[in-house]
């Protein structure tokens, strides 16, 4: 008996959400132009008219996964954000979004490589994930930086240019971990976050 034939058959929802996993895991080793249909199939042990009957093609699938992770937009978080704003609180404020920033790429570090290979081989769809996550973000906390320096509380700096300052001191700690893997980041994750607003804020506020 074939190792596809030994599997039980799942429902349609798990099949897919099934072929999706394996999916990320593939796309985030070898890219979109370096996985096959036939090896997609292949790790979820189905056979490529299946993979078909859930997903019309490659590019579809690989759609849905950056559609998937697009359409996770922390509304709940973006009126904590906003009340700490409103506080004037930049430490509660920067603590929230680089504790978010380096949850992302620590509990499933497979996004982050997948994305880095979508941006580099100039897949239209990196833009998607773009529009709705990083630009959101960017929004965040230029407001934050524009309220905070209209109260005379932050040093004036172009908000753009601080919130990439801010988002590159957290992702560059994210990023060493999802690419080599230094250790346990997890066991001193507060630490990291702990460190980096405090720098951060030491060269921002007045």
């Amino acid at each position: 008996m074939s190792a596809t034939a030994a599997r039980p058959r799942l429902p349609a929802s798990k099949r897919r959400a099934a072929i999706l996993d394996a999916a990320v895991e593939l796309f985030s080793s070898k890219g979109f132009r370096g996985v096959t249909t036939r090896a997609l199939a292949a790790s979820v042990g189905v056979t490529e008219p299946v993979l078909y009957q859930h997903f019309a093609s490659k590019h579809a699938l690989y759609e849905a996964i950056l559609e998937m992770k697009a359409m996770e937009a922390p509304f709940e978080v973006e009126r904590e954000l906003e009340r700490f704003t409103e506080a004037g609180d930049s430490q509660a404020f920067f603590t929230l979004l680089a504790t978010l920033i380096l949850n992302w790429y620590c509990e499933d570090p497979r996004y982050a490589r997948l994305l880095m290979y979508s941006a580099l081989e100039g897949h239209e769809l990196s833009d998607l994930f773009y529009e709705r996550h990083v630009a959101i973000f960017y929004g965040w906390v230029t407001r934050h930086i524009e309220s905070q320096v209209r109260r005379g509380k932050m040093r004036r700096t172009p908000p753009l240019l601080a919130a990439r300052a801010f988002a590159g001191m957290v992702a560059h700690q994210g990023l060493i971990y999802a690419i080599y893997h230094p250790g346990d980041l997890a066991a001193s994750r507060k630490q990291v976050v702990k460190t980096v607003v405090d720098l951060y804020l030491q060269g921002i506020m007045k």
